[in-house]
């Protein structure tokens, strides 16, 4: 499971196996029993939550947007941009 990077107690990753055939470029975000999918393409978006709040999910979203360059390289690093 690659992290990208970490916000407090917040981890930001991927998962090496992420489906056949792959899905688009997303992030995770885990801490202690809550979990969170988010798209970064076309725009930020929420795919999948448990555990976060709306006011949570804002901030999350806030985040990876500030962070979408940096989750996008390092997804290609590790996968390849195909």
């Amino acid at each position: 499971m690659p992290v990208v990077f970490r916000d407090g107690s917040r981890r930001f990753h991927f998962y090496s196996d992420e489906g056949r055939p792959r899905e688009p470029v997303h992030i995770h975000v885990s801490e202690r029993g809550r979990d969170a999918k988010f798209w970064l393409f076309p725009e930020v978006r929420m795919a999948r939550n448990i555990g976060y709040n709306d006011r949570e999910l804002r901030e999350l979203a806030k985040i990876i947007l500030a962070h979408r360059d940096l989750i996008e390289r390092r997804w290609n690093e590790f996968f390849g941009n195909i």
